[in-house]
């Protein structure tokens, strides 16, 4: 895969780009202000029923925990009811909670904007044959984020909020859950899942650049079962081995996927005949 155009080929300026860049930049800071006052103004919808919901039992993943235990006749599968309360210790606290939670859901939905903007500043310095696939890849991108981010929010971060929120290490010391903390939680799982979804567009990619290779995928492919369970336990540390299962299993899904979308290195045959 080539990076650079031949010399007969019209090449833009340093300047030229540093403008396309900050134009690009521009745009998505746009975008980005124009939802966050959109989101700002429901602040009752996105804290009642988004933020604040998987705080108690009522949960939609919880009830359906619920409906599997009663079809396999396995009870232990229903959680028990709980709830969760949250303090605010800061004064400007919940306002500063309404400005980051709108600012990052904001960012979530626009997503494919900023993917398109990215394709829209690369795109000039690609040849036609590397264009070919650009808008399944970036159109596969964006479904794998909110894939990721709704797997995150439907089920990791349910789990791993009522472990925490409800462990005890003795009833002396109850737990007092700030806002902060709460939502900090909730972001970091949603972002970082979503980027690990992207996993097989990422492994398409470097082996387009000869970094990795389907064959190799398969070879550590023990390995990469044993990093899945460690990332698995890492982001959900509980000591209750179903929630770790369900977030391995996603996450071993997409390993898998991703040696079916990486390219060995007979590819770079193809792309000649292609130039």
């Amino acid at each position: 895969m080539k990076f650079t155009k031949t010399d007969s080929e019209e090449t833009a300026t340093f300047w030229e780009h540093l403008e396309a860049l900050r134009w690009t930049f521009l745009r998505i800071f746009a975008v980005l202000f124009v939802l966050v006052l959109l989101i700002f103004g429901f602040k009752d919808f996105i804290f009642n029923d988004i933020i604040f919901k998987p705080l108690n039992s009522d949960f939609a993943f919880y009830r359906f925990l619920c409906l599997l235990g009663e079809w396999l006749k396995a009870p232990e599968f229903c959680p028990e009811e709980f709830k969760i309360n949250l303090i605010n210790i800061n004064l400007a606290g919940q306002f500063l909670a309404h400005i980051t939670s709108s600012f990052s859901i904001a960012l979530v939905a626009s997503v494919p904007f900023l993917l398109f903007e990215i394709w829209r500043f690369i795109a000039p310095a690609l040849y036609p044959g590397e264009k070919k696939n650009v808008g399944f890849i970036f159109f596969s991108a964006s479904f794998l984020f909110y894939l990721g981010a709704t797997v995150s929010y439907f089920i990791i971060f349910p789990l791993t909020i009522r472990f925490l929120g409800t462990y005890s290490v003795s009833e002396l010391v109850p737990n007092q859950i700030s806002l902060q903390s709460y939502m900090s939680t909730l972001y970091i799982l949603v972002f970082s899942m979503g980027l690990m979804f992207e996993m097989p567009v990422l492994a398409y990619f470097l082996s387009r650049m000869g970094i990795v290779t389907r064959k190799g995928l398969k070879q550590v492919r023990n390995y990469a079962v044993v990093v899945v369970l460690v990332i698995s336990a890492f982001i959900t540390p509980t000591t209750d081995p179903f929630t770790m299962l369900v977030v391995a299993f996603p996450l071993y899904v997409l390993y898998e996927v991703s040696i079916l979308v990486a390219r060995d290195k007979g590819i770079e045959q193809e792309e000649e005949e292609e130039e």
